[in-house]
């Protein structure tokens, strides 16, 4: 399930890869996407997406529904991860639960979006997810290199996405990883959900901020000893989160 990025096939207008069984629902997003300019394939079950990522190329996003007449969007994003296949993908569920979020994130999704959503929330993550596909393919041609991260138990070379917390590897997405970036370069400075919004995710004014939130507890999971007391990311009541290198930073 490997394949070129849209970086390595630079010019060429993004293709996405829409895992849908709702007819009404596949057609309307296929429509609007293409109305952005972007090439859209649809598949119905995972069998059908499994042969067009096989047989129609290489995609630079999917959108995934969770629940398919054939297994459910979990397991296939686990499968696509565990193939090292890192295009993003961003999940579309009717179930908007916050353990369906986080089970989502877990399985390696780069986002989260429940039905019924706002086709223009669902379009502007849809740019963020690709603008941070071509911006990383950049980086790793033309920029130096970002280094290396620790505190803690926590080792990260962010070079390689090796990540190892209390001695064992662990495995971030792109989104994770970038997020973790981003807080390293402003330790000890509260951010609010709106500035990693436009930073990370690159959605501007965007009215639903629960994706930081859903990714915060993904980091504390990965990288405290006891997440319910975080001591690295901390929350700062009505303001937004800190990254304290030391684990020592006081709580808001």
């Amino acid at each position: 399930m490997n394949g070129q990025t849209n970086g390595e096939r630079e010019g060429a207008r993004p293709r996405v890869l829409v895992i849908e069984d709702e007819a009404h629902l596949a057609a309307g997003l296929k429509l609007n996407l293409e109305l952005e300019g972007y090439r859209v394939a649809n598949a119905r079950t995972i069998r059908e997406a499994a042969a067009q990522m096989v047989q129609g190329g290489a995609f630079d996003l999917i959108l995934l529904d969770i629940m398919l007449p054939d297994g459910d969007g979990f397991a296939f994003c686990r499968q696509l991860r565990e193939a090292g296949n890192c295009v993003p993908v961003i999940m579309l569920t009717a179930r908007g639960g916050a353990e369906d979020r986080v089970r989502g994130l877990d399985t390696g999704a780069d986002d989260y979006l429940a039905k019924p959503f706002e086709l223009p929330e669902l379009l502007a993550r849809v740019r963020s997810a690709l603008r941070r596909r071509d911006w990383q393919s950049r980086d790793n041609a033309n920029e130096p290199g970002r280094g290396g991260l620790s505190f803690g138990q926590v080792v990260v070379n962010f070079d390689t996405h090796e990540v190892t917390a209390f001695d064992k590897p662990v495995r971030l997405t792109q989104l994770e990883l970038d997020l973790l970036y981003y807080f390293s370069r402003h330790p000890r400075r509260v951010l609010t959900r709106e500035e990693l919004l436009e930073r990370v995710w690159h959605l501007h004014n965007s009215p639903n901020t629960r994706s930081v939130d859903n990714f915060i507890v993904r980091l504390r999971k990965y990288f405290e000893s006891q997440p319910d007391k975080p001591a690295f990311f901390v929350s700062h009541r009505g303001a937004g989160y800190k990254f304290v290198p030391d684990g020592v930073g006081e709580r808001g």
